[in-house]
């Protein structure tokens, strides 16, 4: 994995959609002002709540907000994806766009122009596309960063195995390879073997951290706080998660939250930190970005963190 140092990333799926702008606009304020540095959005973001029934209403709000507030490119690094917006509204996933190279080429030049920057620090492909030949990707993604309009470049929702072997076509075609692994993650688990009832997401496994630490690659983490479940008595978890190992892990997370006088989000975020993993959190108020800001100066140590592993 890599030696910088882990960060909260902010998550605007839901800008420009369940978020309205001006307080999107309060959100990333208050993000800028607390020190965040990341961005995390896809040009598909957020069909399946938009009436259009297509995306890029987030990318068109960091856009927005990047107009306002000139200096705000400066401060910030954006990441967004190709791969899941309909070309037909209404119609996913027979119409996803995929990951062809024309395609990819196509998905990020809207995306620019949404964003009105000329650059993407970070660009994911957001899905595997199994459709088309993982050589012709590979060759998409590194032609976007030898022209500069990608920085960097990585996997979301892939295969360990799939990363690998798109890495090794990437030497093969000396073209930059995938760096960064994005996957859903957070302290509880679902039961083991469990179908995850969301198209597309793929949990992180230890064979994705296995590649990472091998590899020096960057892992980002979705779903960090299992949409907001740890603190709201009236959100239960999700089904997948009714097994005894939520219950146990559970107590030990208050009672690590008491002694550090965190909250349970904070712990949480810090406990995907110390494994040098850079955890995504959504906000729908400026009090959830500062609060997830301040898990930077929870400090979990060893004991903490065997406590957790015995209660997994």
């Amino acid at each position: 994995m890599t030696t910088t140092d882990p960060q909260i990333v902010l998550g605007t799926m839901d800008f420009g959609t369940r978020v309205d702008p001006d307080r999107a606009f309060a959100i990333l304020d208050a993000f800028v002002a607390g020190g965040g540095v990341w961005l995390d959005t896809a040009n598909c973001y957020s069909f399946w709540t938009d009436p259009s029934g297509v995306g890029g209403a987030s990318e068109r709000v960091i856009g927005a907000w990047l107009r306002a507030d000139p200096g705000g490119r400066e401060a910030l690094r954006i990441a967004t994806k190709v791969r899941q917006n309909p070309l037909v509204p209404h119609s996913w996933p027979k119409s996803a766009e995929g990951l062809s190279a024309r395609a990819v080429h196509a998905g990020v030049e809207e995306s620019l122009g949404r964003l009105g920057v000329d650059h993407i620090d970070l660009l994911w492909a957001h899905a595997e596309d199994r459709t088309v030949p993982l050589e012709e990707t590979v060759g998409a993604f590194g032609e976007l960063v030898a022209k500069g309009v990608a920085l960097r470049i990585g996997a979301a929702n892939h295969a360990a195995w799939r990363v690998e072997r798109a890495r090794s076509l990437a030497r093969e075609q000396r073209v930059e390879p995938w760096t960064a692994l994005q996957l859903r993650h957070s302290l509880l688990q679902p039961r083991p073997l469990t179908p995850l009832p969301e198209a597309g997401h793929r949990m992180l496994a230890a064979e994705d951290l296995d590649l990472a630490r091998s590899e020096g690659l960057a892992v980002w983490s979705y779903s960090s706080l299992l949409w907001g479940s740890y603190v709201r008595a009236h959100k239960p978890l999700p089904h997948i998660y009714d097994h005894p190992g939520t219950a146990q892990v559970l107590a030990v997370l208050d009672d690590i939250a008491a002694e550090l006088s965190a909250t349970r989000n904070q712990v949480v975020l810090a406990w995907l930190m110390r494994q040098g993993i850079d955890p995504i959190v959504g906000a729908s108020r400026v009090e959830q970005i500062e609060e997830a800001l301040a898990a930077r100066r929870v400090r979990l140590n060893d004991d903490h963190m065997a406590r957790f592993d015995e209660a997994r």
